[in-house]
């Protein structure tokens, strides 16, 4: 959790702090988390989830791709502390995440919100290919816009 507050104060994410910060890191159906370390110390953090209801991505990459969007895995949660970057951690976070989405036969898509410039650079980095932008009602008061994509055709 230290991490993850570290993270909101520096980078603003997660958008907004949840209530139960530990329960929003392992909330949902997921097939695995994974925590970076460096030194010893965790610094970072990913998820990789089944397709929930009103997840965006997995229903873009159905459209995409014409596959089952139960066909797609969610990465999520991913956060490396600022003082822990340069060091290639949430590439291999991602990789090791895009790993386990391919042995349970899943493809890997995310979104990340429209503004995070550094996470969305990561993504195309390494291969990510940009389905949309999409607006999502986050609640009543919020309404957020976030870049969906999916894994390179090779992480299939």
């Amino acid at each position: 959790m230290r991490v993850l507050a570290e993270v909101h104060r520096h980078d603003g994410y997660p958008l907004n702090w949840p209530e139960r910060p530990g329960a929003w890191l392992s909330d949902g159906p997921l097939l695995g988390t994974w925590v970076a370390e460096l030194d010893g110390r965790p610094v970072g953090h990913i998820g990789l989830s089944h397709a929930a209801a009103g997840d965006s991505a997995p229903a873009l990459w159905s459209r995409w791709t014409g596959a089952p969007r139960e066909a797609a895995a969610v990465v999520t949660r991913l956060f490396v502390s600022p003082g822990a970057r340069g060091h290639a951690l949430g590439a291999q976070l991602v990789g090791r995440a895009v790993e386990e989405a391919q042995r349970h036969g899943l493809h890997p898509v995310l979104d990340v919100l429209s503004g995070d410039a550094a996470a969305a650079a990561l993504y195309e980095r390494l291969g990510w290919e940009l389905m949309d932008t999409v607006e999502q009602q986050w609640s009543p008061q919020q309404t957020v816009y976030v870049r969906c994509y999916a894994a390179p055709l090779a992480a299939r």
